[in-house]
């Protein structure tokens, strides 16, 4: 089984984001950055199949330089390979023209289940694992929580409000994947030392101009103090009394 990983190198869910000088980007002084986490559990799911039906991994990164961070920690986990197109440029593109750029890279290799995770925790766009799965004409389900992968089908549960759906594709496929049951396995100093030894294979890469155009980025206002009126029922009169005359919501 030839499985691809798509992973996005992104600002850690816990940073202080802080806007750039030119208002359309952030500013990443101090930020530590990582595998986008539900990329994260779609590497930890091309290992379980590995190890079940055997096979190669190989993990492909569009992002700085700085996103071989990732890419040796995807690698450190378990992954075999790896291909990093090395944009400068990749944070202001839109999601079309990324999925352009990976689905080019992707036809030069041959691969039977394609896996990306189901959004990056910055962009959060959720749209680039299906606009590749369009462009490379290739089965998709996304928001996968659950996968049984068999030589030439794959079977998948993806949750709904009222349930799971599940769905059975003949490979070659992609899948988005979400959060599943098997946490993303940390990378053994085993890991980490073989890593440095795996091939990387580097391309300097640009991309076209999509669709959409970012002329601004501004922060959320705020949130306005709270106020706490008393600790009892004897407060109830006053707390009325502030919803009627003050916040105007009574």
């Amino acid at each position: 089984m030839k499985i691809i990983v798509c992973v996005k190198h992104v600002p850690a869910t816990d940073a202080r984001i802080k806007l750039g000088a030119d208002g359309k980007s952030i500013d990443e002084t101090g930020i530590n950055f990582i595998i986008n986490p539900y990329d994260e559990f779609a590497i930890e799911e091309a290992l379980l199949i590995k190890e079940k039906l055997g096979g190669e991994i190989m993990i492909v990164t569009l992002g700085e330089s700085s996103a071989i961070e990732s890419i040796r920690k995807g690698l450190a986990m378990g992954a075999d390979k790896a291909v990093h197109l090395v944009c400068e440029n990749v944070a202001l593109a839109d999601p079309w023209a990324v999925a352009n750029r990976l689905a080019e890279e992707i036809r030069e290799h041959d691969s039977d289940l394609i896996l990306c995770g189901k959004n990056s925790a910055d962009a959060q766009n959720q749209q680039v694992g299906s606009l590749v799965a369009a462009m490379l004409e290739k089965p998709v389900v996304t928001s996968v929580v659950e996968i049984e992968a068999e030589e030439n089908t794959v079977t998948v549960w993806r949750e709904i409000e009222s349930g799971k759906e599940v769905y059975e594709l003949s490979l070659p496929a992609l899948l988005t994947v979400n959060k599943t049951e098997h946490e993303p396995r940390y990378a053994s100093l085993r890991g980490i030392m073989m890593a440095k030894k795996k091939p990387v294979e580097t391309k300097d890469v640009s991309i076209e101009n999509g669709a959409i155009v970012v002329e601004e980025m501004s922060l959320p206002k705020a949130k306005e103090p709270c106020k706490i009126v008393g600790t009892d029922a004897d407060s109830s009169g006053d707390l009325a009394n502030l919803l009627h005359n003050e916040a105007k919501v009574i």
